[in-house]
């Protein structure tokens, strides 16, 4: 039901404005209008929150019903994110809607035209975003994403270090692996380390005869070089790291690759064979919606729906490089202990850890009850949509997430910045927590596919969350991880639950992996019924045979692992806490199990979108 009010000027508004409990925008709209029709819509998602934000706060009639924000079609172009306040929250029965037939597309993307043709490359001039130089690690060629310039097409052909050398801050490659860019001055080395890659930025390079010594800027080398985990690997089996160098300009010599001159402000760009660029995109934006309140006033029951949220960017790798621990969180600290320290019920600790959390395209923070239905994540420079910190409910439900650098998935904490990353998280205002959180029938593809470490549905220190019935392929590295802390001490997480989800075709470029993996003790919780197959085979894998399907990493303890069908009995249970159950897992399992999961039947359409 509509109703409407004839109100006088507020401050907002400078001319009579019609209340009602639908908002309209649209991208030819214009935010002086009154938006309560669509031939009078708003132009911007911002300024349709702001006008129900005012109904809610007069009590306008039709408020009790709700307010739904409609928007059209279109793209709607962002130069900051759209921030959800509290004041915009609404309540079961009268929620804030954000809806779209499926066509409305908030955008962080910067449009690069007037494209020359200059050799075999064409240039164009990068423009100025919000009054300063424009700098971006992706580029999307009439929808396709670009390759950054590096030095190998197939991964399978990278270059191994020769030897790692801590105290020097040097790692030593062969020389002819990186003459092509001596003279470079941004160049990038990209390194693979058992769970992770680091971004590492070159300062410079040195060589000895068949040998390079390649050092780094900071932070990221006093980092690299203190971690102990994950490290480099130096063996006597041929497993030494791998990596591949980008981001020279000499490095641009295969159809589909680019370069960003930032000192220049020109884009080069090698275009495939026929290749005519309709259009080309690059992401200024790190994060396109914040949902934030505070822990004693949050946002709460809005939704979102049939909402698509695409190109964005991360820039810290380019400005402080990117040392991940695990699970794309970057150290902003770390070091190896010497003696040990002893830990009560846990084994020795030798080493400490600081985390820092990558960006994301939609964060949610102090919240309650904050969904997204069938809503669209793509084109992301790093993780998709994150439950950071103090949010309870929720519901992820038919979402589409695909071509993401990062994370697909985030919910909770992995570690406050201040604590150290092995200690117990349990605070003691539980609000703290992100608790609650249902994410259910997601299609979730090509995600993680520039940091190799990451995953598609990563939950860290959390309470009640139910993942179930989503399907993820074509991971980097694993499908689902559950838990935080390397510690069996009994924290905040239980009650969590991992249901009936289909994970193939993982482990794309790292092991010490799994379909399904959990870290911690978690009381009362359960990895029932998923299905788990397909493993991809990198030669570059630092250990060749350390892959799973199923992983219970150090401290896993109470949780059961039941009724999951995979294709072989390729499990780990390394270093577990007491009560854990295993019980009917393997390919043994009732084909039925392995039928029903992955999407149901209503959802499957995810998978042609």
């Amino acid at each position: 039901m509509k109703r409407t009010l004839l109100t006088t000027a507020t401050a907002i508004f400078t001319s009579t404005v019609i209340w009602a409990a639908d908002v309209y925008v649209s991208p030819s709209g214009r935010d002086s209008n009154n938006g309560t029709s669509p031939e009078t819509a708003k132009a911007t998602l911002t300024s349709a929150l702001r006008q129900a934000r005012e109904m809610r706060r007069l009590n306008a009639p039709g408020v009790e019903e709700g307010v739904t924000i409609h928007m059209a079609d279109g793209v709607y172009p962002l130069y900051e994110p759209v921030f959800v306040r509290p004041e915009d929250s609404g309540t079961p029965t009268s929620p804030t809607v954000i809806t779209s037939t499926g066509g409305a597309c908030l955008s962080g993307g910067v449009r690069i035209d007037g494209w020359k043709k200059q050799g075999k490359l064409l240039v164009a001039d990068v423009p100025m975003f919000n009054g300063r130089p424009l700098d971006f690690r992706q580029l999307w060629v009439n929808g396709r994403k670009a390759v950054r310039a590096r030095d190998v097409e197939d991964f399978e052909k990278m270059a191994r270090i020769i030897s790692n050398d801590p105290a020097n801050e040097i790692l030593w490659v062969p020389s002819e692996s990186v003459k092509k860019i001596a003279n470079a001055p941004s160049a990038e080395m990209v390194l693979h380390e058992m769970w992770c890659v680091a971004n590492l930025r070159i300062k410079s390079i040195e060589f000895h005869g068949d040998s390079a010594a390649v050092r780094f800027h900071n932070p990221e080398s006093r980092i690299q070089f203190e971690h102990p985990w994950p490290r480099p690997m130096v063996t006597t089996d041929g497993h030494n790291s791998a990596f591949y160098l980008t981001n020279a300009r000499e490095l641009l010599d295969c159809p589909g690759e680019w370069f960003h001159d930032i000192a220049t402000r020109k884009l080069y760009y090698y275009p495939l064979p026929g290749e005519k660029v309709a259009e080309a995109i690059v992401p200024a934006v790190e994060t396109l919606l914040l949902v934030e309140g505070t822990i004693d006033r949050p946002v709460t029951n809005v939704s979102f729906d049939g909402i698509t949220f695409e190109y964005t960017t991360w820039m810290r790798p380019s400005e402080k490089g990117h040392v991940p621990l695990q699970a794309g969180m970057y150290m902003t600290d770390g070091y190896k202990l010497r003696p040990s320290i002893d830990r009560f019920q846990n084994h020795k600790l030798d080493n400490q850890g600081w985390l820092g959390r990558p960006a994301s395209a939609v964060v949610v923070k102090a919240a309650r009850d904050i969904d997204f239905t069938g809503c669209t994540f793509r084109r992301l420079g790093s993780s998709g949509l994150d439950y950071e910190w103090a949010t309870e409910g929720g519901i992820v439900k038919g979402c589409l997430f695909t071509d993401i650098a990062g994370n697909g998935i985030v919910a909770g904490s992995f570690s406050p910045s201040a604590l150290e990353t092995h200690l117990p998280y349990d605070p003691s205002d539980e609000r703290e927590l992100v608790s609650g959180l249902t994410i259910e029938n997601n299609y979730i593809n090509d995600v993680s596919n520039e940091d190799w470490g990451t995953l598609g549905i990563a939950a860290g220190f959390v309470r009640g969350i139910n993942i179930e019935h989503n399907e993820i392929n074509d991971v980097s590295y694993s499908g689902i991880s559950l838990g935080w802390g390397w510690t069996r001490t009994v924290n905040c997480m239980r009650n969590n639950r991992v249901h009936a989800n289909r994970i193939h075709n993982y482990a794309r470029h790292m092991y010490d992996v799994a379909g399904v993996y959990t870290l911690g003790s978690q009381p009362h919780s359960w990895v029932t019924e998923n299905c788990v197959y397909d493993i991809y085979t990198p030669g570059y894998a630092h250990d060749p045979h350390h892959w799973f399907y199923l992983y219970t990493d150090e401290g896993s303890s109470f949780i059961t692992v039941k009724d999951n069908w995979t294709e072989g009995e390729k499990f780990l249970k390394n270093a577990n806490g007491p009560g854990n159950t295993w019980e009917n897992n393997g390919p043994m399992v009732n084909d039925s199990i392995k039928a029903a999961a992955g999407l149901t039947k209503e959802f499957i359409h995810l998978k042609s979108k």
